[in-house]
């Protein structure tokens, strides 16, 4: 299996259905765009949900789910496939992409502005009526099997300063809105995911609201709920609450000292 791509088996029914609290009418929404052939685009900040609603949505669906982590150096290649050198010759590897489309899978884009541009191109025919997908170097051309759907996921704050899709891109997906949920879901699902008391929970919330402020200060990206999952799982071991807090909320976030020193001091303000 290639760097970066995952591939994960969804049952359709079971107790291990990924866990996600659903904030709005997007489960509805997906299941209609799924039942209708439409691409999805999920758009939000970094760590509020974004992967996990579309691990739960596999589940949901009873469908195979191929995550691929785009990056800089993601080809067409690298999604659609490769001719691969052998003892007795050369022979035809699918890439992730082209597996998801023969297998009626979803597959899963994670932000995918990160790709080239010249990449993104090559998921346009699977994204309309034609619902097939050209392989120029073997002259195929793969019909999505029943149950394919395209999903790409990106963070237009954090994107629009650097890259972004272009526009005849982007109308070809329904789009999906993601924030942070509202604190008591929010706290919700730090206390399931970090396996903490409800109270730890939502000081851990309350402490994720005042960081987010900061980002008028000049902070990138603002404290995520995955975060706030990372120091409930820490606390979670004994590790004291300030401590989790620094460790897994205030470092990774900046290394700018006024910064930190400041969301320090917000830390050490919310747990006395």
């Amino acid at each position: 299996m290639q760097a970066g791509v995952q591939l994960l088996s969804a049952p359709a029914v079971g107790p291990e259905a990924p866990y996600y609290r659903a904030t709005g009418e997007e489960v509805a929404i997906f299941e209609q765009c799924h039942a209708r052939s439409l691409a999805v685009m999920l758009k939000g900040p970094t760590g509020c949900g974004k992967t996990r609603f579309i691990e739960h949505m596999a589940w949901r669906l009873g469908r195979p789910l191929i995550t691929i982590s785009c990056h800089d150096d993601l080809s067409a290649s690298d999604l659609i496939g490769r001719f691969l050198i052998r003892h007795d010759g050369t022979a035809w590897q699918d890439g992730p992409l082209t597996r998801a489309v023969r297998e009626g899978a979803i597959c899963y884009l994670d932000e995918v502005v990160e790709a080239r541009q010249d990449t993104v191109v090559v998921l346009h025919p699977l994204t309309d009526h034609r619902r097939m997908l050209p392989i120029d170097k073997t002259g195929e051309t793969v019909p999505a099997a029943p149950g394919f759907q395209l999903v790409v996921s990106y963070n237009p704050g954090y994107q629009r300063m650097l890259k972004d899709m272009k526009p005849s891109t982007r109308q070809r997906f329904v789009a999906l809105d993601f924030d942070f949920p509202p604190p008591e879901r929010e706290a919700e699902i730090v206390a399931h995911e970090g396996g903490v008391a409800p109270d730890v929970a939502r000081a851990l919330v309350a402490l994720g609201q005042r960081l987010r402020t900061l980002r008028d200060r000049g902070l990138a990206e603002v404290p995520s709920t995955r975060v706030l999952i990372a120091a409930a799982r820490l606390i979670g071991t004994g590790i004291g609450i300030k401590q989790a807090c620094y460790a897994a909320v205030v470092s990774p976030l900046s290394d700018e000292p006024s910064l930190t020193a400041a969301m320090r001091d917000l830390v050490d303000a919310t747990f006395v």
